[in-house]
């Protein structure tokens, strides 16, 4: 495949941005996407170029890294993380467009690369429980319902990669909030902090500078993890009788 690539290059932070044009050929369809931006990479640096930043570690669509805005789409077209999209989702001869997320709350640090320590921020605010440290419990010392195990384990899924916030045209936080109020809110483990939990985590969010809800229902379509858009409700509802009980 032989592709035209359009990709946001800024050197740092406080620099202006523009868009710059590569053409890349002998992409094979089985690649990744991050594969054929290492191809890209390489041949910038034979030739002396400052080669692409883009975020990456596992490349296994576990660890959130990747953060890529592909053509307008979050992660790509396909409902995955940029590391798992492999290039035969893409036609020989197509231009595409990468660019870093594009959010108030996260400033790019360089090229594709953001600042995502926003979501660390709302975790600490909040996202955690207050337990003895030592030796694991028993597998099955604390009872959970079924359907309460399952809500959590769904919204356990959210692997933070922030293409949530990417994809809101208000650049809201919402859905990665609400997955980590929802994952632990349900829990036995959870219930010493259920109330400061939503509160903190909220109050967090807001001060971090992410945009407002108005539900538009594009950040669940483009989580990677399927974390569905009724999370959002659920959280509102913690935080409704969480304020109502004045922690």
């Amino acid at each position: 495949m032989k592709l035209t690539l359009r990709v946001w290059r800024q050197p740092h932070a406080d620099a202006d941005g523009a868009m710059s044009t590569y053409e890349v050929d002998g992409i094979s369809p089985d690649m990744s996407f991050l594969e054929m931006l290492d191809v890209l990479n390489e041949r910038l640096i034979l030739a002396g170029d400052d080669p692409v930043a883009f975020d990456h570690d596992c490349r296994e669509g576990i660890c959130g890294a990747c953060s890529l805005v592909i053509n307008g789409d979050a992660h790509g077209p396909e409902r995955t993380t940029t590391c798992q999209l492999h290039m035969r989702s893409f036609e020989d001869g197509d231009t595409l467009d990468v660019e870093p997320w594009r959010a108030a709350a996260f400033p790019v640090v360089k090229d594709l690369v953001v600042d995502r320590s926003a979501f660390d921020r709302i975790i600490q605010a909040g996202g955690y429980i207050t337990a003895p440290t030592g030796a694991a419990p028993e597998a099955h010392a604390t009872p959970v319902p079924k359907p309460d195990a399952d809500f959590a384990f769904e919204h356990a899924e959210c692997i933070g990669c922030g293409a949530c916030v990417a994809a809101c045209p208000n650049g809201a936080a919402m859905l990665f909030t609400s997955a980590k109020v929802n994952h632990l809110g349900v829990l036995p483990q959870g219930a010493p902090e259920r109330e400061s939990r939503v509160l903190d985590m909220v109050a967090q969010m807001d001060e971090e500078g992410f945009g407002g809800c108005t539900l538009a229902g594009e950040c669940a379509t483009a989580c990677p993890k399927g974390i569905p858009l009724f999370s959002i409700t659920a959280m509102n509802r913690e935080f409704l009788r969480a304020a109502r009980k004045g922690r």
